[in-house]
């Protein structure tokens, strides 16, 4: 189990996080009683149920005693859940520490942004046997899932946070567009991605990098009506993340029935976007 935590650590802002009601995140035997509920989510390993020394009880019974209190003790209670054949590791439950809250620049359905000293959070991570493919749509999708499931069940499920784009999503708006989205609707571009005005006026997209490698930016003046621009973002992203990126130059129609250019940039990092 060292060698699986220390792996881990390698990146902090890996993971989805659940953000909870401050001393109200759930502790093993709720998360057993959640994948009893949910026919969908198996508990597919937990360090606790497994006999050790640690684990042996005065009457000599072995893999029931509690987690012991100690400076390591957040790196043991941890369970691995199973859903749609992927295991994810769920991590910063109690009586373990929380996971530390990540920093939220866009707020979806939330009037302020997360802070430790309103809420705590968990973590939801790929399994080690999906690090090479932590990244692919399906992976994220069934993180994604998996999270809308908890959200659903835990009412003191507060809200979400996707680092790519430094979003905090609110739990009902989370859930309506995770639904809508798993269920063959669009993909939720705002909140698993966010957009942001440039010193330019051009308007780019957050964490879509993540998604298909590249991010969005709308130019000027097909930007300087930043509601109509995040409107069309919103649809390109949904759009993108189906194919997966832009290698070459595309023309669209917009639903305005502007004509649009889609070009790749010089170094392949950003799609770019102006009327023809």
């Amino acid at each position: 189990m060292g060698e699986r935590v220390i792996s881990q650590r390698a990146n902090d802002s890996a993971g989805l996080y659940l953000l909870f009601a401050a001393g109200k995140r759930p502790g093993r035997a709720a998360i057993r009683q959640f994948t009893e509920r949910h026919p969908a989510v198996s508990l597919s390993h937990d360090p606790f149920d497994s006999p050790s020394p640690e684990l042996v009880t005065a009457n000599g019974d072995a893999g029931t005693a509690p987690p012991q209190a100690g400076p390591d003790l957040a790196e043991k209670v941890w369970v691995e859940l199973l859903r749609d054949g992927l295991t994810f590791d769920l991590r910063g439950m109690v009586p373990g520490r929380a996971c530390p809250v990540p920093l939220a620049e866009h707020l979806f359905d939330m009037g302020d942004a997360p802070a430790p000293t309103t809420c705590e959070a968990m973590r939801i991570l790929p399994g080690p046997h999906l690090a090479g493919a932590g990244r692919s749509v399906p992976v994220i999708r069934g993180m994604v899932a998996l999270a809308r499931d908890l959200v659903h069940h835990f009412d003191d499920l507060v809200a979400v946070a996707w680092p790519p784009a430094k979003s905090a999503i609110g739990r009902r708006f989370f859930e309506s567009t995770v639904t809508a989205w798993l269920e063959g609707g669009a993909f939720p571009a705002l909140g698993l991605t966010a957009f942001r005005e440039g010193l330019d006026g051009a308007l780019h997209s957050v964490g879509l990098q993540h998604w298909i490698g590249q991010e969005l930016r709308i130019e000027p003046p097909l930007a300087s009506d930043r509601a109509t621009a995040t409107r069309l973002g919103v649809r390109l992203v949904n759009q993108l993340v189906l194919v997966g990126g832009l290698s070459e130059s595309e023309r669209i129609i917009a639903p305005d029935g502007t004509r649009l250019v889609l070009r790749p940039s010089r170094n392949g990092k950003f799609i770019r976007v102006w009327r023809e």
